[in-house]
């Protein structure tokens, strides 16, 4: 009778609908990896050779790595103190904030772009003032790599705003603020050296997620004219088949050792530094 009451509790459905999504995530990575080994059975890495062989690969790649730690940086600054100061004085600013966050899903990058490239290009047909005040970035190399870092930071917002903002509630924000300000700490010295480090883990899942979004960005860096690694898997892609499948396995592979990185040096660290 104790069998079929433990039975009864089992949850059948949330392993049903668990395995379904694993399924779900997993069969199409599985098929990647067995269509990239198909290439040549008597050298199953074939494709993985001649795509690491590529110099055009590490160039690609190396530069979307900057581009994603360069993202990372300017979305911590810019939203860690967004997030604390809302949280901190201005509550009510909470959900039009969010709303603005938002607004990169119902904006498509298409958009975005085009409207970078209409106001910071040099041919413009647009007032003198306007142009004087809006630079002609896409002219030079560093112009155009500000414009896409600042691009991207528009594409990751929803997930890093969302992850910050997570991790602050796990935290006493104005208890731990007012200990500061009592033992004479400045406000760049509360969020540096007191609030990053309690939201640690929030800012690793956020950075993650950004990275994940810059590594695969496509339409900003084609339409930017930029060499990132997004352009060159589908370029790569309309004119090979193997050398693809092969670089799209690994960029899951690295994604998810990140993402057990983060679980193990991280997992539940911030919620523990939240509590003291």
């Amino acid at each position: 009778m104790s069998f079929w009451r433990r039975l009864r509790k089992f949850p059948f459905l949330s392993w049903l609908w668990l395995i379904i999504g694993a399924l779900y995530f997993v069969l199409p990575l599985i098929a990647t990896l067995e269509f990239s080994l198909s290439w040549d059975p008597e050298l199953p890495l074939k494709a993985y050779q001649r795509a690491f062989e590529d110099n055009d690969f590490w160039e690609t790649f190396l530069y979307s790595n900057a581009l994603a730690v360069a993202t990372i940086v300017v979305s911590v600054i810019l939203i860690v103190p967004t997030a604390y100061w809302i949280r901190l004085r201005l509550p009510e600013a909470r959900r039009l904030v969010e709303f603005i966050t938002l607004m990169p899903f119902v904006v498509p990058a298409i958009i975005l772009v085009f409207g970078l490239i209409r106001i910071y290009s040099s041919s413009l047909d647009v007032p003198f003032t306007e142009i004087e005040l809006m630079p002609p970035l896409t002219n030079f190399k560093m112009g155009t790599n500000i414009l896409i870092v600042a691009g991207y930071t528009v594409l990751a917002m929803p997930y890093m705003y969302r992850s910050v903002d997570t991790g602050m509630r796990t935290v006493d924000i104005r208890t731990l603020t007012e200990a500061a300000q009592s033992l004479g700490a400045s406000w760049f010295t509360i969020i540096a050296r007191i609030i990053l480090p309690n939201i640690r883990s929030a800012l690793l899942s956020g950075a993650l997620l950004t990275f994940a979004i810059v590594v695969g960005e496509v339409t900003l860096a084609s339409f930017l004219g930029v060499d990132a690694f997004g352009p060159y898997l589908f370029l790569i892609g309309q004119h090979r088949a193997y050398e693809p499948a092969a670089l799209s396995f690994v960029t899951f592979l690295l994604t998810w050792l990140a993402m057990g990185l983060i679980q193990l040096f991280t997992g539940g660290q911030g919620q523990a530094a939240g509590a003291h």
